[in-house]
This record gives structure tokens, C-alpha cells and sequence, in this order.
């Protein structure tokens, strides 16, 4: 069972996130700093400039806007960003974090979102309007000028913003982020990140995206911090930069899903860095691989980077991010063995499945349900989950299944979607309800047969790998599709006979397919997780 967590204080929830940011009005270091490659530069406000310019910026909303209008934010990864975010909820309007597109799946994609929520106006800034398709109003929020206005009060259950999930553009889901909820989940945060005013949030995830939002916005304010922040295609471009930022920085928190620590370990140059400071790196937003660690940590603990300094962590949006994590300890595992926890229970063992554990809550109630009754230790079930950071539910969708549970006689669980166990006092996830692949009886969860797909040959690239169930005249069976490390030439057949062995080998399951395909051509979730839904549909009649 998981030990009973620290509560949010009432107090804190009655203060919202824009509160603390006109607390500070007067402060005079640095608050957000922008660092720009593109054009060699760092760009900088401090508490003081920035307070004054949500002012600004809240004034001229006032001027076109009422309280509780949805209002768009289409900007780049820039100090426009977190002006616009933070300008919204000065105003009393519901912001829509989103991005300004780049290609046309992006496009398509905002196109659905700015329908479902009805953001009438659109705030942006001078580099991203052009990428905009035609609109009245958009506001270029560096441009504003005129009489600031003071915040406009909120009540703590009032809408501050919808975060849309990473899922199908046909239909998007918002997420209502009530103030308690920023507030509470920046409370949690702080406390199992050990964040205060002396931290750096440092990192490149983006703003649209819960934890770039809340770690590198919302957290920094919420608790008197600094935040330093490029765009992710800058990171994706050369991974050293992020390990340079974390290097030049103090007392840093960073956070970043597992491929990114992958990506940062391949990419390694050798430079000479000191990684001693940097006090945690939250690894989460998608499975946590225990050779990722390991190989992190053999790259750059001899730079100083500490292991205990590595937390992985879960959580989702309809929580406002977070949910749990590891420890002061750092990470930590446990084996367990395959057949036991596909048919639901967890069994340690010697060889077997390894799994790392996503630590303990903070600040809410998690439990693990199935058949609607929570289960003991060691009982794979739904994650639910209860506390002051959950969402409100989805924008006009008032009788969604996930939200509003009722367990124990207390209404107001989220159903997660995502299974787990409890071994040890630790939280583990080991999958999605919906993702889960049944083949004659046998449960296989999608993230372990990828796994063992993308270490089977050194030409697929381990983190571009997708497995799911299909269903046929042939009868239940599950196909991979992965990606080929870009500019590999490699024997087809050599390749895929490989990913079947390894399957076989560390699951006991004969894939129906194996399909190769090329780098950058598995669809993506706006976060850049592998899109298994979207997968399946464009190569689930794949064969051989």
C-alpha cells in the first residue's frame, strides 16, 4: 500500500498562480530567461519587467475580451509565451496553450482544437504570426501598449486553462485546469522536487505540453525560481546544448522524457562539463527504460552527474503533470517475472521483466483498481488517482468516464487509463488499458514488446518503435513496426529476423509482422511520443 502523502494545504489553493506572481512584483532578478541559438543570444526578464508586461498585456485583453473567454496562445518557445500565458489568466480568461504550425499535420491539428474550444482570439508574437492562417483578432502581445490593469480575481475552481492531450486531431480533448489546480500541482512539485528560490528550471520542453508548461512556467512562479528555456528543435537539433545548459546553471531542475536522455548519451561529444550541480532530472512522459539510466549514467557520471539525482516520474495532463516520483534516493527496480504480471499480479523473481519504479505520491490519493475495488499490493490494476491537481474534466464533455469515479464512498477519482502495481511501497506502471494486446488469453503490454524490438538490431532506432494487437481471419496476433536508424542501408531481412527473435526470446510471442519503414515515418503525438492508435491504422494490414 502506498504510504498516506502530505496533503495540500488549504491555504495554498486559495492563492492562485497569477497571486504569486504580482507578490514578486518588485523583484529585481531574473525570472525567465530565453536562450536563443538561432540567433547566438539570451534573452532575459526579470520579476520586475515581467510583472509590469502581463499588466500591459492583461489591460489590452481586458479592452476585447470578457472574463472566461478561451483565448489561444500560438507563439514559439520564446519570452512571448509565458507573457501571453500569464497575460491570459491576469485577465480572467481561459488560456489554450497551443503552437504556432510548422508542417501540415500541425496545422490540421489546430485547426480541431481551436474549433473544440472556441478561442476567439489568438495571441502570438511577431515571429510566429506569419505562420498563422488568416484570423481576427490576433494579438502580437510584444506589440501591446497602454494602461496595464490590475489581476482580475478568480476562484480557485475557475477554469485557468485547457490542456489538450497528445491524441487524434479528428477529436481533441481538453483538459479544464481549474487555478487550484496549477497551484496544487506546483505545490506537489516543490515538494517532491525540492524546488525554492534558489533553483533553476532549466530545460526545452515545450510550453504546449503539460510538463513543459507547468516545470518551466508555472512551477518557477509558484515557487520564486528562475527558469531557463530553448526550443525543442534546438535540443533535437544538438542534444549537447541541453547538457551545456545544465552545466552552466545552478541548483538545477530539469525534466525531459526517457528518449531524450537516450538521445543526449548517443550524441555525447566528450565536452568537458560539470554536471554536479544539477540537483534533479525528472525522466517521465513516457516509459522510463532501466538502460536508459545506466547508460546516462555511465556517459556522464564521471562529469559529476549524480545517480540519485535521476527521478523517474509519472503523471498525466487530467492531473496537471504530476502524480509521483522517485525519492531523494534516486531510481529504483525490481524484476519481475513476464507471465505473472501479463495475467495481473506482480511476482519479483531473478530473470524476468525489469521495471522501474515511478517512486510515491505527493499531495493526492493513488490507488489501484480493478473491478471496481481497489486492489492490495502486488495486484495490477487502473491506476485512480485524487487530489486538489486533478481536472475539472474535459471542455464540453460533461459525462466523461474519467472523471467524477466514485471508490470507497469518495467521488472525484480520475480513471488514468494506465495499469499498475504497487511492490515495496512503490508505484510501477505497466501499461495502457487501451494499448493492451490479448492474444489467445495472454496479456502482452505494447511497451515491452518495443522495447525488446528496438535493442534487436543496431540499425532500429530504439526509441521509433511501435507494437499492437490486430485482429483477423488469421486470428488474434500483434505486429511491430519500427523505424531504421536514418541513412542505414541495412539487410531487410537480417533486421527483421532479429526483432522476431528478440520478441520470442524475451516474450514467448510470434509476431504476426515485423514492418521496417523509414526514419521520421511512424506518426507522433504533438509531444513527439510514437502515436500507437495512428500507427496501427496506417500499417495494421501490414504482412510478413
Amino acid at each position: 500500500m502506498l504510504r498516506p502523502p502530505p496533503t495540500v494545504p488549504a491555504a495554498v489553493l486559495r492563492a492562485s498562480i497569477v497571486d504569486r506572481l504580482f507578490a514578486r512584483a518588485d523583484d529585481e532578478r531574473p525570472l525567465f530567461t530565453h536562450q536563443d541559438h538561432a540567433h547566438a543570444a539570451e534573452h532575459t526578464l526579470t520579476w520586475a519587467e515581467f510583472a509590469a508586461r502581463v499588466r500591459v498585456v492583461a489591460g489590452g485583453l481586458r479592452r476585447i475580451a470578457e472574463p472566461g473567454e478561451r483565448v489561444a496562445i500560438l507563439t514559439g518557445q520564446e519570452l512571448a509565451y509565458p507573457l501571453a500565458f500569464f497575460g491570459a489568466l491576469a485577465a480572467g480568461l481561459v488560456a489554450v496553450p497551443l503552437m504556432a504550425p510548422s508542417n501540415r499535420a500541425q496545422a490540421e491539428r489546430l485547426t480541431g482544437i481551436l474549433t473544440d474550444s472556441g478561442a476567439r482570439v489568438w495571441l502570438t508574437s511577431p515571429a510566429a504570426a506569419a505562420r498563422l492562417p488568416a484570423h481576427e483578432p490576433v494579438v502580437v502581445v510584444d506589440e501591446l501598449t497602454g494602461p496595464g490593469a490590475d489581476p482580475v480575481p478568480v476562484a480557485p475552481e475557475s477554469p485557468a486553462y485547457l490542456q489538450y492531450t497528445s491524441g487524434s486531431t479528428r477529436e481533441p480533448a481538453g483538459a479544464v485546469i481549474p487555478h487550484r489546480a496549477i497551484v496544487a500541482a506546483c505545490w506537489q512539485g516543490s515538494r517532491a522536487y525540492a524546488v525554492d528560490e534558489g533553483t533553476t528550471c532549466a530545460g526545452w520542453i515545450p510550453f504546449f505540453h503539460d510538463m513543459g508548461l507547468i516545470q518551466l512556467l508555472c512551477l518557477p512562479v509558484f515557487a520564486g525560481a528562475r527558469s531557463v528555456f530553448m526550443a525543442p528543435a534546438e535540443f533535437v537539433r544538438r542534444p549537447g546544448r541541453w547538457l551545456r545548459q545544465l552545466a552552466t546553471y545552478p541548483a538545477v531542475f530539469t525534466a525531459a522524457p526517457n528518449f531524450a536522455y537516450d538521445l543526449a548519451a548517443d550524441a555525447d561529444t566528450g565536452d568537458d562539463l560539470d554536471l554536479s550541480d544539477v540537483r534533479v532530472a525528472l525522466n517521465g512522459s513516457e516509459p522510463v527504460r532501466p538502460r536508459t539510466i545506466e547508460r546516462f549514467q555511465e556517459v556522464f557520471g564521471p562529469r559529476g552527474f549524480r545517480r540519485e539525482a535521476h527521478r523517474p516520474s509519472y503523471g498525466l495532463a487530467e492531473a496537471t503533470v504530476y502524480v509521483a516520483s522517485a525519492g531523494p534516493e534516486g531510481p529504483r527496480g525490481a524484476v519481475f517475472d513476464r507471465d505473472a504480471l501479463a495475467q495481473g499480479q506482480a511476482v519479483e523473481t531473478v530473470e524476468g521483466q525489469e521495471l522501474v519504479s515511478v517512486g510515491r505520491p505527493v499531495g493526492q490519493r493513488v490507488r489501484i483498481v480493478r473491478d471496481g475495488r481497489a486492489r492490495p499490493d502486488g495486484a495490477v490494476g487502473e491506476i485512480w488517482v485524487h487530489g486538489p491537481n486533478v481536472a475539472a474534466g474535459y471542455w464540453g464533455r460533461g459525462d466523461s468516464a474519467a472523471f467524477g469515479a466514485t471508490l470507497d464512498g469518495l467521488g472525484g477519482w480520475l480513471r488514468t487509463g494506465d495499469l499498475g502495481v504497487v511492490h515495496r511501497g512503490d508505484l510501477y506502471v505497466t501499461g495502457r488499458l487501451k494499448d493492451l494486446v490479448v492474444i489467445d488469453g495472454r496479456n502482452f503490454h505494447p511497451q515491452d514488446i518495443e522495447a525488446a524490438a528496438g535493442e534487436a538490431h543496431p540499425a532500429v532506432r530504439r526509441d521509433r518503435v511501435a507494437a499492437f494487437g490486430v485482429s483477423d481471419e488469421l486470428g488474434e496476433g500483434a505486429v511491430v513496426v519500427a523505424e531504421l536508424v536514418r541513412d542505414a542501408d541495412p539487410d531487410v531481412t537480417e533486421v527483421t529476423r532479429a526483432v522476431l527473435r528478440a520478441v520470442s526470446r524475451e516474450h514467448g510471442l510470434t509476431l504476426r509482422a515485423v514492418r521496417l519503414v523509414p526514419s521520421g515515418a511512424l506518426p507522433r503525438t504533438s509531444s513527439g511520443k510514437v502515436a500507437r492508435s495512428a500507427a496501427k491504422a496506417r500499417y495494421g494490414g501490414a504482412r510478413g
